[in-house]
């Protein structure tokens, strides 16, 4: 239901902000749990061991700027206190190429697991460039998720040919590009929608 609310032309800001901030909670929600895990047992208030996970290792989100800044919200609200990286990568609306403009990452990047945020999938550009900052920072292709609401199948098959190890966490897969390189049905310009309009 909320895929069909974000993408009504109809739909008031407050009413897309609310609806997409769901959707992006299930995503990092749907995220975390294809993170590893250890067995560890903890001491309840009843006397008695209770057997369950932890997470194993250290986290961070990483937002493609800037709409992928309107899931950060979401990751804070699963992991408190988690460290937020940012990569400035737009497409050139004619050529339809990613160019990257600024990244500020934590230092020990490389030793965590990294959750990369930016709620379309296109043409993968823009995603692709991210994971290649990334790797050049030192952190393994194998502990990247990349997450988002929607995606095109070009972006999917761009994405996994070159990254064929990295999980990507969608919310649906639309049908297309149209001749402009934009998401079919698609939603429109999601950062617009979710700041501005």
């Amino acid at each position: 239901m909320q895929h069909r609310i974000i993408r009504d032309i109809k739909t008031q800001r407050a009413d897309f902000v609310f609806y997409s901030n769901r959707i992006i909670r299930l995503l990092v929600e749907e995220g975390l749990n294809h993170l590893p895990v250890q067995a560890t047992s903890v001491s309840t208030p009843t006397d008695l061991t209770y057997n369950g996970l932890k997470f194993q290792g250290k986290i961070c989100g990483v937002s493609i700027m800037r709409a992928g800044e309107s899931m950060e919200q979401g990751l804070r609200d699963c992991c408190r206190s988690v460290r937020i990286g940012k990569i400035l990568i737009q497409r050139d609306e004619e050529t339809a190429e990613a160019k990257l403009f600024y990244e500020k990452l934590p230092e020990d990047i490389k030793d965590r697991y990294v959750l990369l945020l930016d709620p379309m999938l296109a043409t993968g550009g823009s995603a692709i460039m991210a994971v290649d900052v990334l790797v050049a920072k030192g952190v393994p292709v194998e502990r990247i998720l990349f997450l988002n609401l929607i995606s095109s199948p070009e972006g999917i098959a761009a994405f996994a040919e070159k990254f064929p190890k990295l999980k990507v966490i969608t919310g649906f897969i639309d049908e297309g590009l149209n001749d402009k390189k934009f998401v079919i049905p698609g939603l429109g310009d999601f950062g617009d929608r979710y700041y501005c309009i």
